[in-house]
């Protein structure tokens, strides 16, 4: 056990913790020269094309140092905000971290918050400087940054580039000699952390642990502590490139264990494995529930789908586990589901994912967050979609969630991200300069103004420097209204928002006019509006495609071609009350991008 060292990598987006994984990777001769690739433990397609790590992946790598045989765990973790979730599970299985900073870039807001997940669950942290080889590199200005931010000695930064394995031996050391062993009793009874699961169409689902005390072998009859389900260890092992058997896995060891288990409820992200036998008293702690961010509703596109996306989406939350998600039916879309996600990208990788991993065709309604509705008997209801607000009489007052928002950037940027926040209802907590050149802004924010656009805007305006990172803070009475949008007179409740009041005007003409460049011109004029309750705060209209009735009628008197146009009147007319209008998916997403 005292040859066992578990570690992880956290960085903000983009500072090379992949890179440096390989050249871990090859360093170790965890792999050969030729399974060797870019990027190798970004295992699926959606990784490589984005360039992102989505998931965290765990690997064991062995090495040698004075004759002494260790064994590194590492787990490779994502950077950006929206699967954070995906870093605390994998800091929560350490015992070390390598914070990686991009000496061309410096510390960045993701860099700080992840450092913050590490500290709180007291793992020893091993600063690396990743890109010192490229010409841009500021490695001293960096080092001070590492300096102040960490509180280390300028010589516990390990100088490293993972493009050309500068430093790799050195990293490698510092992780034998820095990070802990893992600390467990062999003796006590089993107790291991699931901090991850897979689904193998073959083999049933596939749940990755770390061993915290006890041992796990193969052919125990193992029970799940929060499930209270059991089964029998038909398989554990330990996780390289494919999965390797073993008999046995020890204390502080992560490792994988099959067992058969065929429906994925039965399996908790953050459950705890112990022996049916000789059971351990409590389950593992510090282990906390996702909180989603964002709820939008996810609708197959055929209806008899519904079971389909049903098992698909429990699939998915096996191995991402900070997907929620409820059923629920709307007017316009049938039967589907109310996800909760942890921001837009996350939605978007999962839209992606169920499309390419399970074929699943599905249209994604305008995403939003959850309110909390006080109504005038004094009750608190949570709101998480307009649809399901009380009646206007009914309700008191409405509260909505609020963050603290802290943005790191280049000083000469901090004009148009002050005005990007305050434009978005914030308000400026403090500022703080990190440098001459850096600036630390601190906004409390509407979480709902964030949702959309705003972390695309932080970047454009700042030329891709800012990063940003954020916490719900409380829920803040609003002036909140519903905006509903009627197609012909009717409610289309998939397209209905609420907004502050004074938005209220100018996104309700913006929805109408985005929506007539939309939908297709049918044989009627479709009148789309923009309403508050029952007053209309803006109308367009998609004109009708006519026919020219009027053509064969050269010469003769006026009132022959009058009643023919009295005629196609009084057609498109009956056909407008039997007509119903088509609503593209492009409509849905064309809303998150307004501007």
């Amino acid at each position: 056990m005292k040859n066992i060292r578990n570690f992880c990598i956290i960085a903000h987006i983009d500072h090379g913790k992949s890179t440096l994984a390989d050249r871990l990777l090859e360093a170790t001769h965890t792999l050969s020269a030729r399974e060797m690739e870019n990027q190798v433990l970004d295992s699926m397609d959606l990784e490589k094309e984005k360039g992102i790590t989505i998931k965290s992946h765990a690997i064991q790598m062995e090495y040698e140092k004075d004759g002494q045989k260790y064994i590194l765990n590492l787990l490779d973790t994502p950077g950006h905000v929206d699967f954070s979730y995906e870093v605390s599970r994998a800091i929560a299985s350490c015992e070390g971290a390598l914070l990686v900073v991009d000496a061309t870039q410096g510390i960045q807001a993701q860099t700080i918050s992840n450092l913050y997940l590490a500290l709180e669950q007291d793992l020893e942290i091993i600063p690396v400087l990743n890109k010192i080889d490229m010409d841009s590199a500021m490695i001293d200005v960096v080092k001070d940054q590492i300096v102040d931010l960490i509180g280390c000695k300028e010589d516990d930064i390990l100088p490293a580039s993972g493009k050309t394995g500068q430093g790799i031996p050195e990293i490698l050391d510092a992780i034998v000699q820095r990070v802990p062993p893992p600390a467990g009793d062999p003796q006590a009874p089993l107790q291991a952390l699931i901090f991850d699961s897979v689904f193998n169409s073959f083999r049933g689902i596939i749940a990755y642990f770390k061993v915290e005390n006890g041992t796990i072998r193969k052919g125990d009859k193992v029970k799940f502590f929060n499930t209270g389900k059991e089964y029998v260890a038909d398989e554990v092992g330990v996780l390289r490139m494919k999965l390797c058997p073993k008999e046995e896995i020890g204390t502080g060891d992560v490792g994988y264990i099959i067992s058969g288990i065929k429906s994925a409820v039965e399996v908790k992200v953050g459950d705890t494995i112990t022996h049916c036998e000789d059971p351990c008293s409590e389950a593992i702690e510090g282990f906390e529930e996702v909180k989603p961010m964002l709820f939008a509703g996810v609708y197959p596109v055929e209806t008899d789908q519904y079971e389909d996306l049903r098992a698909s989406l429990e699939k998915l939350q096996l191995n991402d586990a900070s997907l929620v998600f409820d059923p629920e039916s709307s007017l316009a879309l049938g039967f589907g589901f109310r996800c909760g996600f942890l921001g837009l990208l996350h939605l978007e990788i999962v839209q992606e994912r169920l499309f390419r991993e399970f074929d699943m065709d599905v249209i994604t309604t305008v995403p939003n967050v959850s309110y909390k509705v006080v109504t005038t008997q004094g009750e608190t209801l949570d709101v998480h979609n307009p649809s399901g607000l009380p009646a206007p009489t009914l309700i008191d007052y409405i509260e909505e969630p609020y963050i603290r928002a802290q943005v790191i950037s280049k000083s000469e940027f901090f004009g148009p991200i002050m005005k990007l926040c305050l434009d978005k209802r914030g308000t400026l907590v403090s500022q703080h300069f990190l440098s001459s050149e850096r600036v630390e802004l601190n906004f409390n924010i509407p979480l709902a103004e964030i949702v959309f656009d705003f972390y695309d805007k932080l970047k454009s305006i700042s030329k891709g420097y800012a990063s940003f990172d954020y916490h719900i803070t409380d829920y803040r009475q609003a002036d909140l209204v519903k905006l509903d949008i009627l197609l012909n007179g009717e409610q289309v409740d998939a397209l209905s928002s609420l907004i502050h009041r004074n938005h209220a005007y100018d996104f309700g003409r913006k929805m109408c006019e985005k929506l007539k460049e939309l939908i297709p011109r049918q044989q009627f004029d479709i009148a789309i509006q923009a309403a508050i309750g029952a007053k209309i705060i803006a109308r367009e209209t998609v004109k009708a495609v006519r026919k020219d009735v009027t053509a064969k009628c050269y010469g003769g008197d006026i009132t022959r071609k009058r009643k023919l146009l009295e005629k196609q009147k009084r057609g498109k007319r009956r056909m407008r009350q039997v007509g119903n209008v088509e609503v593209p998916q492009s409509a849905f997403m064309a809303v998150l991008k307004l501007d």
